[in-house]
């Protein structure tokens, strides 16, 4: 508890948390009631519980909103849209929160195994925002519904890490520390699509960026805090288009959701750096194989 009260007190956390509470006490000022408030504050915990999912795990929080979006039945346009506007606050919070573990991390006994961290953030990143713009750009519809798209991504997804955690001891083996030539070429074409499928469904990058790198038995927790970065960074070069081009995005929202996703982002890194490997990524899998199975049962 001291641990994370201090980590919301270091600077950078302390700025972000109390801008996104300043936009929030504004908001809720201008509210025409208290029973406005009342309506929209639960979705604090929302903001919370996906912020915590994503930023422990490297997958976006949408694997937790879109389906929350679906039940409250937001078109989909406005489910990404909203869903982006709360990432941005809450993966921005888990980029500078893990980056800020990679510093300790690169100056201790652990150094070698976080060698690969900002050379993959670079090679990821830059891919996935040109994926993500390419789609904006000539405007291409997403190939499906996105109930359909969501299920059976987050189907997908679920039982590779499911894989992971029960078939490849990958928690005994040495974590490599150097990215090969093969490596930089993967995670370039990992980066555009990942970006593509960001853009229809508000997650994607992360998720393959992570599963790739664990699967290529880089350092697990290396792994997810360069998922978070590029995710981080993914939502936000591409939150113009639901605020500018196409304003979808639900304010009232994302008002009360941003908050509670920094606090979840801060909660996130604790619980990952803390929590076998194994279990973690165990208890993610079992989560996104419900959220996508249920998604794909309602179509």
């Amino acid at each position: 508890m001291i641990t994370i009260a201090k980590d919301l007190y270091d600077t950078p956390h302390r700025l972000l948390l109390l801008g996104v509470l300043s936009v929030l006490l504004i908001w809720a000022l201008q509210a025409p009631s208290l029973a406005f408030v009342e309506e929209h504050i639960a979705y604090t915990l929302l903001g919370v519980i996906g912020a915590i999912f994503a930023n422990a795990t490297g997958a976006g929080g949408g694997v937790v909103f879109i389906p929350a979006f679906e039940q409250l039945n937001f078109s989909s346009a406005q489910a990404v849209a909203t869903s982006f506007g709360i990432q941005c606050m809450g993966m921005t919070t888990g980029a500078i929160v893990w980056t800020r573990f990679y510093q300790a991390k690169s100056r201790g006994s652990e150094a070698r195994h976080w060698r690969p961290f900002w050379q993959v953030i670079g090679l990821v990143a830059p891919a996935s925002v040109a994926g993500l713009w390419l789609i904006y750009g000539f405007n291409w519809a997403a190939p499906g519904s996105l109930n359909a798209l969501f299920g059976w991504f987050s189907i997908l997804l679920g039982s590779a890490i499911l894989l992971l955690s029960l078939c490849l001891k990958l928690d005994s083996e040495a974590p490599l520390s150097e990215l090969s030539g093969i490596d930089k070429a993967a995670l370039v074409g990992i980066g555009f699509i990942g970006g593509a499928i960001t853009a229809w469904l508000s997650v994607g990058v992360g998720e393959i960026l992570a599963i790739y790198l664990m699967l290529r038995r880089f350092d697990a927790i290396m792994a997810v805090a360069a998922a978070v970065v590029v995710s981080a960074l993914t939502v936000l070069c591409g939150v113009l288009e639901h605020l500018v081009f196409n304003p979808e995005l639900y304010l009232p929202v994302v008002m009360f959701a941003g908050p509670g996703a920094v606090l979840g982002a801060v909660l996130a890194r604790q619980l990952a750096s803390r929590l076998p490997v194994q279990k973690l990524k165990l208890m993610f899998s079992l989560w996104v194989l419900l959220m996508g199975i249920g998604s794909v049962l309602n179509l």
